[in-house]
């Protein structure tokens, strides 16, 4: 047996030397068989249930607190506070906001309807109202990354929050079967038919309706359409569709068994080759009208290079990319773009072998920006590594770095964003610093989202001109 250097006692050793076998024995519980996993969720529900409803109201519901006077004027509309009160006064049609004295709050609702007023009668060098082309449809915006942990749940969150406190209709639509956004939404789905799996079962069942046309017209059998593609056929991708407690967010929720997707679109595409089953959300987008009904779609996706994130890939316009500034999301960060390449060049080789000898126009993928977006960034430790990620990741990067604070968290607990939290909880420096992290991070996108149309739409000026 080993001896103990001199001086050295059983407490100065590591906690993994001189466990008792026969001691650990009898901290086990018995064996574990299946049904024990069942009880463990079924915990797990009520915990998350519990969790989730930190921060609700006691009626259950999920509602927007109000802005004071001071938000409004700081961050919504560009307007000085004796000047907002004047024009109050002078208007009393306007929304007038609750409490006494010079400081009032509103509702997102009121502010909306502030910021139409002062668009039409405001100074004419202030932005008051966000800009849109006329006439161009919604970006698309992917969230995506197959590592977990690295942001993609609040980035989305918070852009969305960003986007609808600057006056943009916006859509979320929770790709993960985890269903975090949901929550963070105050979204309820009981089944996967209030998930897009029905959008992906449509899109499906129209292909075999279109291709039994052509098989009826040649005297073959048809293909059969089971009971789920033929109720999918009846559901309309604005049915799936739930409003939030924001006035201008609203959400398609995910729940745990949106993952049968996963399972049941290679079936169907073994079925049948020819269905571009990595097109299915774009073609229920515009279907339902929602590339005009909305300004800004923002696509949650899951942690992994699925069939879920494939469609969100193939929709998008813009992809960002979160990752924190470490090696190894660093690393799995590479691998993930070099899978992208590998599922979109393989697509595009194997459709366009097929359509060269058809005699048809060939598909290409095309995407109007990727973004990578360092989070949870603690510049005391990681800036050499995040100047890194950057050199190497070159144009793909944000400048900004999403710093971690301690609203953050907080806010994370209440199963909240730092928009909806109410800024009396902190001091007001306090504050300002948290929501800075995604102001800032709004900001770069938003930038992006303004180019890419305005791009667009000289494109198509140019267009009609021909």
């Amino acid at each position: 047996m080993a001896q103990k250097p001199p001086g050295q006692t059983k407490a100065d050793l590591p906690p993994y030397f001189n466990i008792d076998p026969a001691a650990a024995a009898t901290k086990l519980s018995d064996p574990i068989d299946t049904a024990r996993f069942a009880k463990a969720a079924a915990f797990a529900t009520r915990g998350r249930d519990d969790l989730a409803r930190r921060g609700y109201a006691p009626d259950g519901a999920k509602r927007l607190r109000r802005f004071s006077t001071w938000e409004v004027c700081r961050y919504l509309i560009p307007v000085n506070p004796a000047h907002l009160r004047r024009v109050l006064r002078q208007n009393p049609d306007l929304p007038q906001g609750q409490g006494e004295g010079g400081s009032k709050w509103f509702t997102l609702e009121e502010i909306l309807v502030l910021r139409d007023h002062f668009a039409t009668d405001g100074a004419k060098d202030r932005e008051y109202r966000a800009w849109r082309p006329e006439g161009l449809p919604a970006k698309v915006v992917a969230v995506a990354n197959f590592k977990g942990g690295v942001g993609k749940t609040s980035t989305c969150a918070h852009l969305a929050m960003s986007a609808a406190l600057d006056g943009y209709k916006v859509l979320v639509i929770d790709l993960d079967s985890q269903g975090s956004m949901t929550s963070i939404m105050g979204g309820t789905v009981e089944d996967e038919w209030q998930t897009v799996f029905p959008m992906l079962a449509r899109d499906f069942a129209k292909t075999l309706e279109q291709e039994n046309r052509v098989r009826e017209a040649s005297g073959q059998p048809p293909f059969p359409l089971d009971e789920t593609l033929t109720a999918a056929l009846e559901v309309s991708p604005r049915n799936l569709v739930q409003k939030t407690h924001w006035p201008n967010i609203d959400l398609i929720g995910a729940q745990l068994n949106l993952y049968w997707a996963e399972f049941q679109v290679p079936v169907w595409r073994m079925q049948m080759r020819s269905w571009p089953l990595w097109d299915s959300l774009s073609t229920a987008l515009e279907e339902g009208g929602m590339l005009d009904e909305y300004d800004i779609i923002l696509l949650d996706t899951p942690p992994a290079l699925g069939y879920l994130t494939i469609n969100a890939l193939s929709a998008a316009d813009i992809l960002l990319v979160p990752l924190g500034a470490s090696f190894l999301e660093f690393d799995s960060t590479g691998r993930f773009f070099d899978m992208i390449y590998s599922t979109f060049a393989s697509i595009e080789e194997g459709e366009n072998r097929a359509r060269r000898s058809d005699g048809l126009p060939e598909i290409r993928f095309e995407w109007d920006a990727v973004r990578a977006l360092i989070t949870r960034f603690d510049a005391n430790q990681q800036t050499d590594l995040a100047n890194v990620i950057q050199a190497y990741f070159g144009d793909f990067m944000t400048t900004y770095r999403q710093e971690v604070t301690a609203m953050v968290g907080q806010a994370g607990e209440q199963v909240s964003g730092i928009y909806e939290t109410d800024y009396r909880d902190f001091n007001r420096d306090t504050y300002v610093r948290g929501r800075e992290t995604f102001d800032r991070t709004w900001a770069e996108v938003k930038e992006v989202i303004l180019g890419t149309w305005w791009r667009d739409a000289q494109m198509a000026a140019e267009r009609e001109a021909v």
